[in-house]
């Protein structure tokens, strides 16, 4: 139901897409810890104000199944709470060109582009088989798209700030000890993915119960 840590390989990654499906959980049963989600011995501080509930997804650009839980994942956020703050992790795993992955993904979160240009990746990586791996190809993909400052781009793509949270995010990948992406975190407290809620429509919805109890926390 996921790329697991032990996926290194970018052929791993050109593998057809495996459906997103799972037991269904019972009707009105409410999702229980150790077997829905787990919840983290030691809590992950979230970057988040006072009274706001951060929501963390855990993904990989190589990964085929966070492709195709992307559209998923957008129909989700158009409903997010005005309580709840989301942001993505670029994980260090999947693929051999992570680093230069994590670093795609915070440079266009610098230019403000993500929600323009991700599914374009996503496409690029996984239908049209173009080749993103590394830092050529990622600054040359780069210059072809419209809309898209490629001076800027590649002036970010390198600089010390980006480079930084690149490197925060494998920290975090480790603190919230992922095992697999697509995956997703609430609160710095719960971790839940495609293996523990059975899938990931399921795992959307032991996200929407945890942050009820985050709020009552």
């Amino acid at each position: 139901m996921s790329m697991k840590r032990r996926d290194f390989s970018l052929a791993a990654a050109t593998l057809g897409l495996v459906p997103l499906v799972g037991n269904v959980h019972a009707q009105g049963a409410a999702p229980k810890a150790g077997k829905d989600f787990i919840a983290l011995g030691r809590p992950v501080p979230s970057d988040v104000p006072p009274g706001k509930i951060e929501v963390v997804e855990f993904f990989s650009y190589n990964c085929p199944h966070c492709a195709e839980f992307e559209p998923m994942l957008d129909t989700w956020l158009t409903k997010l709470p005005p309580d709840v703050v989301f942001r993505r992790i670029p994980v260090p795993f999947v693929g051999n060109d992570t680093e230069a992955k994590a670093r795609l993904y915070y440079t266009l979160e610098a230019m403000g582009k993500v929600d323009e240009f991700e599914p374009k990746i996503f496409l690029a990586i996984h239908k049209e088989r173009q080749n993103l791996t590394g830092d050529a190809a990622i600054l040359a993909w780069s210059e072809k798209q419209p809309g898209l400052d490629a001076k800027k781009f590649a002036e970010l793509f390198k600089s010390f700030s980006v480079t930084g949270k690149a490197k925060r995010a494998a920290q975090l990948t480790t603190d919230y000890q992922v095992a697999g992406v697509p995956a997703m975190a609430v609160a710095g407290r719960w971790y839940v993915d495609g293996e523990t809620a059975g899938s990931m429509p399921n795992a959307l919805r032991v996200v929407d119960y945890l942050i009820t109890q985050a709020r009552k926390a």
